[in-house]
């Protein structure tokens, strides 16, 4: 291990010194642009007669630490793979003889906005990497693919093979393959000269002069037959779905008869993405997002409906986009904004998809949407915006959006903690317009990391000077521990503790609840803004939201259990409420639940008169033990210290009712948002909202009309069971 990490601090001090060298003047002047959409060309028959060949190609990023493709041929670890991942650039080729299937040699990535030349070449023995035409990386890998692997392949430029394609996202130009391997003072002319200055073996070559005018084709400028096509985004669909079908999904499978971590059906997970529904009482329609599943129940959709207060009909889904993977963490959510445009957010778990917003063309009207295409400020520049996870939005009226998110990029608090192992950064953004964000503000990095649930309190009668409304930023969040303590294990399956913290001046400054000051990001976890130490009573934490009474007090909602594992060895869990109360914190205990992922939000609708309600997962379901159960909306009438249940919502289900969502502003017709599935294998998953009264309503899964009806499933004030377990 030693030697490893010597080896490559070396290879840090060589690139450095490579790109300190690095002659600017034969860098391109321009380049190929690439934003999102690749291109592809079928390679001839004839590419190559052996295992061996070279890429090359100048690389200019408009975004830092994201996985970018450059070029590749087949899936990721088939064939050869040229692109950055995870703070370096990759020379990935398949080697059945290898541990994986496959090796790679890592070099340093590219600084963006900055042009870097890269080659690869491989012998069928050994791979290479040369940057800025200096060896910095090599790596062996014995050959397994036949001579004429790549012949009549796809050779894809700007991209990855596959359903993550990791658009390239910046200008590449002078992209070459060769079929054989470049020498090392080869390689080192073409930092000086374009790659036809090599013509032994060259396959193709394409650069700025490549492309036509529409800029759908580049002409390979070696051989003029090998025309590559633009692979346009085929995402955005902008369709009718025939019906409402949600994605089932699961996480870690376990050694037990739980089978996962979690999993069901899981169209509105997770806890941390809000809100997916908005109720706009202007057009008294309540306008939600879901993440649903294509027809044959594979890959995630991203859809939009419509339920009209007026009619008591749902239209038919829009189908926004294919997200390319079956992760519910790339779940959508949704806002709605001062002029009625409707917004998606689709979201990314990780870095390696790429993330999307899109508006829809007409206000209060989701039946076709365009793409918008978001820009950050980094470093006093505004940059694109690509990458965004777990996102929790806010339209405030007349000030735009307000964004709480996790980013995993560490440079956001490399000035605070140079030496931060955090994953999951959590961060905060402003804008406007939805187009134009500000600069990331990280908010905590405490050892590896967080998850947050936040909320953006305003009140119209109460506005500042400039009639803007004045505005509450909080959040509240728990902690992942970076070194084992006691029995307890490190990460994110062992989250504990609560945090909340809290800004009066839109995101300047920001306080703990009994106004202490405090500086950002977080990176202790005695911080001041500790509401409650749950390592030291050895409790995991899982928050499911936070809310603010009549007087902007905050209020908590979360689950506390032994362990991460499902079943009773991690029990008791306890369904909790937290409240300050203006001199400390008061907690109480709602129920016991089976599940760490069972989630309710709060609904302080009526808190001033001391009236708070949850409708949440709290009743074992049919699948003991795993996410979601039975709905029940419960109720406290002295601010949260005592509860009882009001209304059983949901009973005798077929399957487990999973993450039930507050609706924003909501309307007594469409009160929660939920989505059901088998917790112990995969199923068809249905979505579902009540009422405030206790009725709950099921989404047509087969539509004809474009407005229909949906069905009544169970009436909580007449005690009759869930009429489709029933009939089936």
């Amino acid at each position: 291990m030693p030697n490893r990490v010597a080896l490559f601090v070396l290879t840090l001090l060589l690139a450095i010194a490579v790109n300190s060298h690095a002659r600017a003047a034969d860098a391109p002047q321009d380049g190929l642009p690439f934003d999102d959409s690749p291109y592809a060309v079928r390679l001839p028959n004839d590419a190559t007669t052996t295992n061996a060949f070279s890429v090359s190609a100048w690389v200019n990023p408009a975004v830092a630490d994201e996985s970018l493709g450059i070029m590749s041929v087949g899936a990721p670890a088939r064939f050869f793979t040229f692109y950055t991942f995870r703070n370096a650039t990759r020379m990935l080729v398949e080697s059945s003889k290898v541990p994986g299937g496959y090796a790679y040699a890592l070099a340093p990535q590219p600084r963006p906005n900055v042009w870097t030349h890269y080659a690869g070449t491989y012998d069928g023995e050994t791979i290479k990497i040369y940057m800025n035409g200096a060896l910095v990386a090599s790596k062996s890998a014995p050959a397994s693919m036949a001579p004429d692997a790549f012949n009549g392949k796809t050779l894809i430029l700007g991209a990855v093979d596959g359903a993550d394609r990791r658009p390239f996202r910046g200008k590449l130009n002078d992209l070459a393959l060769w079929n054989r391997t470049l020498t090392s003072e080869e390689v080192e002319r073409l930092v000086g000269a374009d790659a036809k200055s090599l013509p032994d073996g060259l396959v193709a070559v394409w650069n700025r002069d490549s492309l036509a005018s529409d800029g759908d084709d580049l002409t390979s400028a070696a051989s003029p037959s090998l025309v590559a096509k633009r692979l346009l985004d085929d995402r955005l669909l902008n369709r009718r779905d025939d019906g409402y079908r949600g994605i089932w999904y699961y996480n870690q499978k376990l050694n037990n008869e739980y089978v996962y971590k979690y999993s069901g059906g899981l169209g509105t997970y997770c806890a941390n993405h809000y809100p997916f529904s908005v109720f706009r009482p202007e057009v008294n329609k309540t306008f939600f997002c879901y993440g649903g599943a294509d027809p044959s129940e594979e890959t995630l959709w991203h859809e939009v409906g419509v339920y009209d207060g007026e009619t008591g009909l749902v239209s038919r889904p829009t189908v926004l986009l294919d997200k390319q993977t079956n992760d519910a963490h790339d779940n959508p959510v949704i806002s709605v904004d001062d002029q009625g445009y409707v917004w998606v957010f689709s979201t990314s778990h990780g870095t390696s998809r790429p993330s999307f917003v899109h508006r829809s063309l007409r206000p209060y009207d989701v039946s076709e949407f365009e793409r918008v295409k978001p820009t950050k400020i980094v470093d006093g520049a505004q940059v694109p915006m690509t990458n965004f996870s777990y996102l929790q939005i806010w339209n405030v009226p007349k000030r735009g959006f307000v964004a709480f998110f996790t980013t995993y990029d560490r440079k956001l608090v490399a000035k605070s903690d140079p030496n931060s192992k955090a994953q999951r950064i959590l961060a905060f953004m402003t804008s406007e317009d939805g187009i134009h964000w500000s600069e990331w503000k990280p908010l905590a990095a405490i050892e590896i990391g967080h998850y947050q649930n936040a909320k953006v309190r305003y009140d119209l009668t109460n506005c500042d000077q400039d009639g803007k409304p004045r505005v509450i930023l909080g959040t509240a969040f728990n902690y992942h521990p970076g070194s084992p303590r006691g029995n307890r294990g490190v990460g994110l399956n062992w989250r504990t503790n609560i945090y909340y913290m809290e800004s009066d001046d839109f995101g300047k400054t920001w306080r703990a609840v009994d106004s202490k000051p405090l500086e950002l990001p977080i990176l202790k976890s005695d911080s001041d803004a500790l509401v409650r130490n749950y390592e030291e009573e050895n409790l995991n934490v899982y928050i499911t939201d936070l809310e603010y009474d009549s007087e902007g007090r905050p209020m908590i909602a979360y689950v506390t259990s032994k362990g991460f594992e499902s079943g009773p060895e991690s029990g008791p869990r306890d369904f909790c409420f937290a409240r300050w109360d203006g001199k400390e914190w008061l907690f109480s205990k709602v129920c016991q639940v089976d599940n760490n992922y069972e989630f309710s939000n709060i609904y302080p609708e009526e808190v001033g008169n001391g009236v708070v309600r949850l409708v949440g997962s709290f009743e074992d379901g049919p699948q003991g033990y795993n996410t979601g159960g039975e709905i029940s909306q419960w109720i406290s009438r002295d601010f949260g210290r005592t509860w009882s249940k009001e209304y059983q919502l949901t009973e005798g289900s077929l399957y487990n009712q999973c993450f039930p969502r507050r609706t924003v502003d909501a309307s007594p017709d469409f009160y929660a948002f939920w989505a059901d599935g088998s917790g112990r294998e995969k199923s068809i998953s249905n979505l579902r909202f009540s009422t405030k009264d206790g009725k709950v309503f099921e989404l047509p899964r087969k539509m004809t009309k474009d407005w229909e009806a949906p069905s009544i499933v169970r009436d909580a004030n007449i005690d009759c069971v869930d009429q489709r377990a029933e009939k089936e």
